[in-house]
């Protein structure tokens, strides 16, 4: 690895240049060169700051050198959104800055032009509302109809992402921020391991087609297994993953070179093969047996909320659950609701492009569904879909969720710039490795504190966006508020674009 090299190549040059000085001539200006790379050198190897650098003595310093120069320069080298705008050129500032807790303002006002098709706003009001006279309260309760063990949770909330995917100071500093912040922490489908119980961060323990922490031998659900895992105390809310934005339909993928030993022991899986979770799932397979099977969890976890994740497809199929509900009288105690532009480390190409319907979309359907059935009020609604600023959880309320998550900006909060090494276990800043040379880079420590910090800098700016438009309440956000432009001389409010329905109680069949 580059920290071995850099040690090896900096004592054979030393090496070199004092014994070329003793028995040939002097040189000892080289020592003018090589003596302040050294220096760096060590010094990025020690300091807890930047991952970049301690996995890259010396010459990791060319990157920062670029941002300090010309912050643009780096822009054209990660990820772009559907638009084709790279990602970071707002967003990823904006993380950035509130993670590492300093100024996000900026000059020369828009960062957007806000004559482009799809600009997005809310207006304020003449009547705006300070902070130092009301409070928007930033959680939201779970659970309170039917379970023992209900859940307050923060309106902004980690998305699901597995260890092993992950590396364990990846899972560990999440984990710690969520502690400290006092949000939740979703596991992903990979299961509960000892990384996300250590700093006793509030857990969503999810639940996917592979049963990983719960799977008899044969990859079953089991029950006995599940309600032991399930009774640790920093597990608030259990997840039920019936698919997701990344790749809805295709089950979990996890590369052969990232299923470590370790990785496979909490899984249940044989180590060092790929492991291709299921599409679906075996333990129920209609509407009916899957009501049935939420009850299951939430008996067997002693109260706890249970919730299930979908992005929306077959849009009858998720009529047909809510009939279900109905006729069984078990609902779910909330709706996760993925879009189907939502990220991963690896996913099939066509999977994460043309499968699956778009997060706004999804979200106003789910939300109008439940309504329309007599179901919305008993049932929360979360959401998740690139949102990575208090605007976006404006956003996502005004169309119908009740609280959110977010995998992309915590992981940007954490360290990640976007080098799109995923699913090669060669990620540069040790999140999406197993890598231990690379995993060694990521402080802990210091990691934690900044996804802390993005999540309480991002709902105070939550707040102060729900004041400036001269409300008082989070619920009372709607469609009316957000506007986007169609076309240059072309605007329409959400309502506009997503008429909200009418509660119409529907009879059980």
């Amino acid at each position: 690895m580059v920290r071995k090299a850099f040690v090896i190549i900096s004592v054979i040059l030393v090496s070199t240049v004092i014994l070329v000085s003793i028995f040939v001539t002097p040189v000892w200006w080289l020592f003018l060169i090589l003596g302040p790379l050294v220096v760096l050198g060590i010094y990025d190897m020690t300091q807890t700051k930047h991952a970049i650098r301690r996995n890259f003595p010396v010459i990791g310093n060319l990157r920062y050198m670029l941002e300090g120069v010309r912050p643009e320069l780096m822009q054209y080298f990660v990820e772009t959104d559907t638009e084709g705008r790279p990602f970071d050129r707002i967003d990823r500032s904006l993380i950035y800055r509130r993670a590492k807790n300093v100024s996000d303002t900026s000059p020369f006002g828009t960062q957007e032009d806000p004559y482009k098709d799809g600009y997005e706003w809310i207006n304020h009001s003449m009547y705006a509302k300070s902070h130092h006279d009301y409070t928007i309260d930033t959680r939201v309760l779970v659970g309170e109809e039917n379970c023992s063990k209900p859940y307050s949770t923060s309106i902004y909330n980690i998305s699901a992402m597995s260890f092993g995917s992950l590396s364990y100071r990846a899972v560990e500093a999440l984990n710690g921020g969520a502690k400290i912040g006092r949000f939740a922490h979703n596991t992903g489908e990979g299961g509960v391991s000892p990384y996300h119980l250590e700093n006793g961060g509030d857990l969503i323990w999810q639940v996917g087609t592979g049963y990983f922490g719960c799977r008899n031998q044969d990859g079953t659900f089991s029950p006995e297994k599940f309600k032991e895992t399930a009774s640790a105390s920093s597990i608030k809310m259990i997840e039920i993953k019936l698919s997701q934005g990344a790749k809805p339909g295709h089950g979990g993928i996890l590369p052969a070179s990232k299923n470590t030993p370790e990785i496979a022991k909490i899984r249940g899986v044989e180590p060092g093969t790929a492991v291709l979770s299921p599409p679906g799932h075996s333990a129920f397979s209609n509407p009916t047996e899957f009501m049935s099977f939420i009850k299951e969890l939430r008996e067997l976890s002693g109260g706890k909320p249970v919730g299930f994740k979908l992005c929306i497809g077959v849009k009858k199929e998720f009529e047909d659950l809510c009939k279900a509900m109905l006729n069984t009288g078990i609902t779910p105690d909330y709706i996760a609701v993925d879009g189907g532009e939502g990220g991963t480390g690896a996913a099939p190409v066509e999977f994460a492009d043309s499968v699956g319907t778009p997060f706004l979309d999804g979200l106003a359907f789910v939300h109008d569904t439940l309504v329309k059935f007599d179901l919305r009020d008993k049932i929360k609604v979360s959401a998740s879909g690139k949102i990575v600023s208090g605007f976006h959880i404006v956003r996502a309320l005004a169309m119908g969720a009740d609280f959110c998550q977010s995998s992309r900006g915590m992981m940007m909060a954490l360290g990640c710039i976007q080098a799109l090494q995923c699913n090669t276990n060669t990620c540069p800043v040790g999140i999406a490795t197993q890598n231990q040379h690379l995993i060694k880079g990521l402080n802990v420590a210091d990691k934690k504190e900044r996804v802390a910090s993005f999540h309480k800098k991002t709902l105070e700016s939550f707040s102060e966006i729900i004041l400036a438009a001269g409300l008082t309440n989070k619920n009372q956000l709607t469609r009316e508020h957000i506007n986007h432009r169609i076309e240059s001389n072309v605007i329409k409010t959400y309502e506009e674009m997503y008429p909200s329905l009418k509660r119409e109680k529907t009879k059980m069949n």
